[in-house]
């Protein structure tokens, strides 16, 4: 079962949230981050390189130490407010007619660590590094991770109720989406809450944020040897999550782009694809894949569909039957020679939530020779993957909406 447990917040006042909050880190490069922080916004300290003209390195010394300074400001300036006691949070988002409503509470290292936090991709040490110095510097977890887990009745009547409420907090942000949150002070219920997760939720899967998990179970880690006291109720122990429901979540197409095709002619890239699929084309209008094992590819100002032929795939091996794992093994490597997905600097990945359009713009504009779409994954996909600890092919599942970062923060001490 799960440990969790509730958090003094700090977050920012209501009159100012909209100024506050802002993507994560990571879905913006720092030319975006500086177009679109206003005074307020945490990309002051999540992007703290934008205070430098020119910008300053991601790394450089002097953008941490800025990290640091603009995040005590921050609460200095009251933009940043100290919660009255430890409370749960709820956090909605809503995509078009769909709404997913999560438990903003605190998770504890040692589960990610004996394995009762599932994890479904590999991390890489220099992300973690990077995260691990963030989480250190500012000895918080700034940005939530984004966990799923297996729907609970009672947990979900808590959430109904609670969202029936008048919000904190509700604003659309620059995509459409809107992003609605509600504080849980009653006592009995955050009690309950916690009861809940402790006896009858058996595990939380990483949907977004490997690496910031990974960060915050070292930086625990850390710091418990640095403690000869250590018990593991310290708040070092815990990091921030926003979890969600598996039945609520929907994971999006994670597409591929090619810049060319290994030396291949067009009459010899399409022979070598007939080997192994079912080649249809379909024309110049927009095609997307039908179901599991059928691929859209857009080449030469032309979409088709591709459908992996029986035998190429293995329906019994959870990994080998993922169609980002057929893709790779039978177009990526074998006709195009692209071993590691992880360095090639030959291929590029584009979330679903684009749209097929940037698929074929970045065809048609010459950068990329060939595109890629494929079927999303599902959560049952997911977390069977995670439950055999299996790990997923990379840039294989896409979440949208991204969480908002800013409307709740949690300090480690």
């Amino acid at each position: 079962m799960v440990r969790v447990k509730p958090f003094a917040a700090l977050r920012p006042p209501k009159g100012i949230v909209t100024e506050v909050a802002a993507p994560p880190y990571d879905v913006l490069n720092s030319e975006e981050a500086r177009k679109m922080a206003g005074e307020k916004s945490l990309l002051h300290i999540t992007k703290p390189e934008i205070d430098f003209d020119p910008i300053a390195g991601e790394h450089e010394q002097r953008t941490y130490d800025r990290a640091v300074e603009n995040f005590k400001a921050w609460q200095q300036r009251g933009w940043l407010v100290r919660e009255d006691k430890e409370k749960y949070y709820v956090y909605a988002q809503t995509m078009g007619e769909r709404t997913q409503y999560g438990i903003v509470l605190c998770a504890h290292t040692d589960d990610y660590a004996s394995g009762v936090i599932k994890k479904h991709e590999l991390t890489r040490k220099d992300k973690e590094d990077d995260r691990m110095i963030h989480v250190r510097i500012q000895n918080a977890n700034i940005e939530p991770v984004f966990f799923a887990f297996k729907d609970n009745d009672e947990l979900g009547g808590i959430i109904a109720a609670a969202a029936a409420g008048e919000p904190e907090y509700r604003f659309v942000d620059e995509n459409g989406f809107t992003h609605t949150f509600w504080v849980i002070g009653d006592d009995a219920v955050i009690a309950r809450i916690t009861e809940i997760f402790t006896h009858d939720i058996d595990a939380f899967y990483v949907a977004d944020g490997h690496h910031r998990t990974a960060a915050a179970a070292r930086v625990g880690a850390e710091k418990r040897a640095q403690n000869p006291s250590h018990t593991g109720d310290e708040e070092y122990n815990f990091f921030m999550a926003v979890c969600f429901p598996e039945s609520q979540l929907r994971i999006i197409d994670y597409n591929r782009v090619v810049k060319d095709l290994n030396g291949l002619d067009a009459d010899a890239f399409f022979k070598a694809l007939e080997a192994d699929f079912v080649v249809e084309k379909k024309g110049a209008q927009i095609y997307h894949p039908a179901c599991l094992h059928n691929f859209s590819m857009y080449i030469d100002g032309v979409w088709y569909s591709l459908t992996a032929k029986p035998g190429r795939y293995d329906d019994a091996d959870p990994i080998g039957v993922l169609d980002v794992t057929i893709l790779s093994n039978l177009v990526l490597d074998k006709i195009l020679g692209i071993k590691d997905l992880r360095t090639s600097d030959r291929i590029d990945f584009v979330g679903g939530i684009r749209g097929l359009g940037e698929l074929s713009r970045r065809v048609d504009s010459g950068e990329m020779k060939v595109a890629f779409a494929l079927y999303p994954v599902s959560m049952q996909q997911l977390m069977d993957i995670a439950d055999t600890g299996h790990i997923m092919p990379p840039k294989t599942t896409w979440f949208e909406p991204k969480l908002r970062s800013g409307l709740a923060i949690h300090t480690l001490a």
